[in-house]
């Protein structure tokens, strides 16, 4: 039996579910999956942004009880420090807590024009305007961090915190073909090949679920 459960939902929208699960594989836990069904009225709100859900993702791990993504991530790498989840270098760890915060707490005209969906695929995608700024920002943080970091992952050679917290997005501009400049279309074709998330995807597809108001041609 593993010896810790995370909690999520669907594998499909829920772009949550997705960075807490990331988090797990990348500090070497082994973790059993427990699903709340999207038809429950909390979690349906959740994945429509209505209301936040402190259900998932949740990790159960000898005796502690985490929710919400970046709790997550500072329990992981306070539990399993040689994983390096967070880069070693102070100043480096800094810039990785601010810009996996900013992911966390905004972006919402991104999130709400643009959910997470990884079934479907548009050829061409109408943006709202406020979605075409906060496109603009992922890019800064994107380049900025490659450029400073060397890649291929945003803070240097190995995958880390702020990958599992853009992860989604990165699937965001795939499903609605956001055009990127060729340093952040580098970076999402990274996310995409990168073996777990072809995981998730795999699982994500054989999902029966859907919530018609995300299936919407928009």
């Amino acid at each position: 039996m593993p010896r810790a459960v995370l909690t999520i939902s669907s594998r499909n929208y829920s772009s949550w579910s997705l960075r807490g699960w990331l988090l797990c594989k990348l500090a070497g836990l082994d973790v059993g999956e427990e699903m709340v069904s999207i038809d429950s009225p909390g979690q349906r709100a959740e994945l429509l942004l209505l209301s936040p859900s402190v259900l998932v993702p949740r990790l159960t791990h000898e005796g502690a009880s985490v929710w919400d993504t970046l709790a997550i991530a500072e329990y992981l790498a306070e539990t399993f420090p040689e994983a390096g989840l967070y880069p070693a270098d102070k100043l480096a760890r800094a810039h990785c807590r601010s810009v996996s915060g900013e992911i966390h707490s905004g972006f919402y005209n991104l999130r709400s024009a643009l959910p997470m969906n990884l079934k479907a695929r548009h050829d061409s995608f109408r943006l709202f305007t406020g979605a075409k700024s906060d496109i603009e920002r992922v890019q800064a943080i994107w380049r900025d961090c490659l450029e400073r970091y060397g890649g291929p992952w945003l803070f240097g050679a190995k995958p880390g915190v702020a990958d599992a917290m853009f992860a989604p997005v990165a699937t965001r501009f795939v499903t609605y073909a956001i055009p990127l400049d060729p340093v952040c279309g580098a970076y999402v074709k990274t996310i995409t090949d990168w073996p777990l998330m072809r995981e998730w995807t795999r699982a994500a597809l054989a999902e029966p679920e859907e919530v018609e108001e995300l299936d919407a041609e928009f």
